[in-house]
């Protein structure tokens, strides 16, 4: 048997098992990396381990590091506070509200589970409160974490930008982040409109700091606030929880404003340095994580557990097992393979449907790092746009992520409010989920990759 299809097979397994047991993919791939590698192609330890993305590591460990210490020192919740109160009365403006915040929580490199694991709470309390469509309130906090997920600061866009430039195409991180702000903005639009927002239009609530003012008075005198106390996960929903954690806003003394003011300007900072001077985006967030760290130093506490660890062992395993790839042919091989069915514009539609119904039920993430090498190299002919095919696929393998065996799926779910029928409110997922995997790729191929054609 040959290198290529061997690769092919393991790289199958790993799915397979990842997708049936609770195995972390990440962990099988460095099995696989150095079964494939030593065992099979007779590599050194040590170039199996040159494959390995040091960069990327820093970045995902910077990123991450950085907004655990965001969301202890209440700047995350700061922030929403901020937000709600700017939609005053108007029910209809919470869902845009919730895909802004979430949208930008991406987009400034948070990875997209947690911002879904920050907002999801958030949105469904609020859906349940204003009698919101419970399903469009999810869905719109889940296309806001894919609508800022491809920026080039953020970890999808820096996945995807690397590894198009690592195969030495010119890639375009501006063109992949507006499509897919783009793309997952005008299908929350559809939801808002199909799942009743027009008829939010009409619907007023009362101001926001009028509720929360009544909610730390009926605390004060020790009244019952079970109908003010909103319930989420994290540091709370609308603001820092108090002493006794029940989630009720407690106000912000000076001791907490200066750490979250001091976190606010880091995050602008992280922007600015590592988009405007280019410098890596790792090293910066890491840095600024660390400056926080000093500055409040009780914020800190349990940040470092807070660090997406398994998804950095599955981003690194993944592009470790995939350096071997390249050393097996495997690459070449399919390239040659797909390149040989005589239709450039079928081979994109067919790897765009790969990705978004094995992205489904597995790592949107592994999906990228695995896929996106394999559909690069036969876009050398020039028949069809790299850019185009690329954008399509990132696009095919993360809007998937509504469905319920996803993480930001099940996160949704897990969060529905109380009184929500559970099974009705999966059923809802699925369904859409369903309609997701069936015309998402068929979208993107047509917008992205078929009018480079016309």
């Amino acid at each position: 048997m040959s290198a290529p299809i061997l690769s092919i097979i393991v790289l199958a397994a790993m799915f397979l098992l990842a997708t049936v047991l609770p195995i972390n993919m990440g962990a099988l791939a460095f099995v696989g990396a150095f079964l494939l590698g030593a065992v099979f192609l007779g590599m050194d330890p040590d170039a199996i381990l040159d494959n390995f993305p040091g960069g990327l590591f820093l970045t995902l460990v910077g990123v991450t590091y950085l907004f655990a210490i965001a969301q202890n020192n209440g700047t995350i919740d700061l922030l929403i506070r901020k937000a709600v109160k700017l939609v005053d009365n108007r029910v209809a403006l919470i869902p845009w509200v919730m895909f802004i915040i979430t949208a930008a929580i991406t987009a400034v490199g948070a990875l997209g589970p947690a911002a879904v694991a920050i907002m999801a709470p958030i949105a469904l309390s609020f859906a349940a409160k204003y009698k919101i469509n419970p399903l469009m309130m999810g869905m719109l906090v889940v296309h806001g974490a894919q609508a800022g997920s491809f920026s080039p600061i953020a970890v999808y866009g820096v996945i995807v930008n690397d590894l198009v430039s690592g195969a030495g195409f010119p890639g375009s991180p501006m063109a992949l982040f507006l499509t897919s702000l783009i793309f997952n903005l005008a299908i929350a639009v559809v939801l808002f409109f199909v799942l009743g927002g027009r008829k939010l239009s009409s619907s007023r609530v009362g101001q926001f700091v009028e509720q929360v003012a009544e909610a730390r008075m009926a605390v004060s005198v020790g009244a019952h606030a079970a109908d003010v106390s909103y319930k989420g996960s994290g540091s709370g929903t609308y603001g820092p929880r108090d002493p006794a954690g029940e989630g009720v806003p407690a106000m912000n003394t000076p001791a907490e404003k200066f750490p979250q003011i001091m976190t606010i300007l880091g995050l602008v900072a992280l922007a600015v340095v590592a988009l405007g001077f280019k410098v890596d985006v790792g090293f910066v967030s890491i840095t600024i994580a660390v400056i926080l760290a000093l500055v409040s130093p009780k914020a800190q506490k349990g940040a470092v557990n807070k660090i997406s660890w398994s998804t950095v062992l599955l981003i690194c395993g993944m592009l470790t097992f995939v350096g071997v790839l390249q050393e097996a042919g495997t690459i070449e091989y399919v390239s040659d393979g797909v390149a040989n069915l005589g239709a450039p514009l079928l081979a994109a539609l067919l790897i765009c449907y790969i990705g978004a119904v094995v992205s489904a039920f597995a790592s949107s993430t592994a999906i990228l790092a695995a896929l996106i090498p394999l559909a690069i190299p036969f876009l050398d002919s020039g028949a069809i746009s790299a850019v185009g095919v690329v954008c399509a696929l990132a696009i095919a393998s993360t809007i998937v992520d509504v469905s319920p065996f996803s993480t930001n799926g099940a996160l949704v779910l897990a969060n529905a409010p109380e009184g929500t029928d559970k099974d009705r409110f999966y059923k809802q997922i699925l369904a859409y989920g369903g309609v997701v995997v069936v015309a998402g790729p068929l979208l993107a191929w047509a917008t992205l990759v078929l009018p480079g054609l016309l």
